[in-house]
């Protein structure tokens, strides 16, 4: 497999991991970036939006993004990577899970930690759309366990030639407790404020277009005022929504540490020890991974942070690595 040639080393004044949290959504300046927006419909009738950008050769390797939670194609650590891969001649699509891409979702189901199916409806388009373009996906933090799930549930059938997620929470109970200790209780209100007004939004959007089925089965779910936790909401909202039983069982069948085993995609997945998102014992035993996935695990980086350089002149390891392991995959294919 291939292997770090750099290694990660914090910016300087940065190796506080909030501080590697917080510097890409609140401080990162990126200029606009040319994409062309198409729209998916899935076989249930809702849509997903994609974004594409780079070369439209039909041979041209093609990286799937996928985003994280309350994120989007807009969110930077997606535009910085899809500029990153463009700079090696490499085109990318974004997507914008259920509902994220700024027009709410058509049906009562919502975007989810375990939506693997969605995934797959879209691998499905892109090796229809580009059939000779070797495929990749990159998934950050929800769209990482996305990743990770989908890749477990395939086996030998991914479609992908090779993989990467980014600051996965494994399993998404423990994150649950993880996002209600010290300070990442500030991550969970941001969270919590983001995700509702996302069902709000969707309320008021369906109720204005006739939409009467899926208003029904929104306005079945209650109050939503005094929903402060990763439990209460995903045991009063994700669950419900999207066929579980409940919250034990929304996170036992989405959490994507429960399919590592059966992964036989090339895979490389970077974490950090001071995620404030995740426990390091959520972190899967490097020793029971198949021979094709790669752990790369810092002692520093925070959540999709990864911010090295300085202040000043910041540098994003993550969109030098990626692309790195990636044309090293393309080049040479593990075996």
């Amino acid at each position: 497999m291939p292997t770090c040639t750099a290694p990660f080393r914090p910016a300087t004044g940065l190796t506080n991991p909030h501080l590697q949290t917080l510097w890409g959504p609140l401080w990162r300046k990126l200029a606009p970036l040319p994409r062309e927006r198409e729209r998916l419909w899935l076989a249930d009738g809702d849509f997903i939006d994609l974004d594409w950008h780079g070369p439209h050769q039909a041979e041209a390797p093609l990286v799937l993004v996928l985003h994280g939670l309350t994120g989007s194609s807009d969110s930077p650590y997606v535009k910085g990577l899809q500029l990153a891969l463009s700079g090696q001649g490499w085109a990318s699509v974004a997507v914008n899970w259920r509902g994220c891409s700024g027009e709410p979702n058509l049906l009562s189901r919502s975007y989810h930690s375990g939506a693997s199916e969605d995934l797959a409806e879209i691998i499905a388009l892109l090796r229809a759309k580009r059939p000779l373009a070797p495929l990749y996906a990159v998934g950050y933090s929800l769209g990482g366990n996305v990743l990770l799930k989908y890749l477990g549930e395939s086996g030998t059938a991914s479609q992908l030639q090779a993989a990467v997620a980014v600051s996965v929470p494994f399993r998404l109970d423990q994150c649950a407790d993880r996002m209600g200790q010290g300070f990442s209780k500030v991550y969970q209100a941001h969270f919590m404020r983001e995700m509702l007004a996302y069902v709000q939004n969707k309320q008021r959007h369906l109720r204005a277009s006739g939409h009467h089925e899926a208003v029904q089965t929104l306005d079945g779910l209650g109050s939503l005022r005094n929903l402060k936790t990763f439990w209460e909401f995903d045991g009063k909202v994700t669950a419900p929504l999207n066929g579980f039983r409940d919250v034990h069982d929304y996170y036992r069948r989405a959490s994507s540490g429960f399919y590592l085993a059966e992964n036989r995609t090339p895979t490389l997945i970077i974490q950090s020890s001071d995620d404030p998102f995740v426990f390091t014992h959520s972190l899967p035993d490097v020793q029971t991974l198949p021979p094709l996935t790669q752990f790369e695990l810092h002692r520093r980086g925070g959540h999709v942070g990864f911010v090295e350089g300085s202040v000043r002149k910041p540098g994003y390891y993550l969109e030098r690595r990626i692309p790195q392991w990636l044309l090293e995959t393309f080049e040479h294919p593990p075996r």
